[in-house]
């Protein structure tokens, strides 16, 4: 009975954490041949796992921008309330390979403060 319940144990833990694992996408999806500097205004972000996001808008377009996770952020002097809807910052980063309204930040500029993400 002992060996039931670690056996279901783990596999309930392994079918809990499975989501997860699915929805992390690898860097690799991202031109780091062609870096872009972005400036605009915050229109919506969000400090949630896996990694935090900015939807971004520039000149002429819409992006989202895939930020660091919440605690680096944090860590790194980055608090949630930096990024709130009308915000002016500056994103350094890379364009995803097929959505063409995405990027990957290295760095965030907000106000005169620039947080590494990476």
């Amino acid at each position: 009975m002992y060996r039931i319940n670690i056996l279901c144990s783990t596999v309930l833990a392994t079918a809990l954490c499975a989501p997860a694992a699915l929805a992390h996408h690898g860097w690799s999806e991202y031109d780091a041949t062609k870096p872009l500097n972005l400036a605009g205004t915050i229109v919506e972000s969000g400090y949630t796992q896996p990694h935090g996001y900015v939807l971004l808008q520039s000149a002429d377009k819409r992006w989202h921008v895939v930020l660091a996770p919440p605690s680096r952020m944090e860590g790194r002097g980055l608090a949630q309330e930096a990024l709130a809807a009308g915000a002016k910052v500056t994103v350094y980063g890379y364009p995803h390979r097929s959505k063409l309204d995405e990027l990957r930040a290295e760095r965030i500029t907000v106000g005169d403060k620039t947080t590494e993400l990476r």
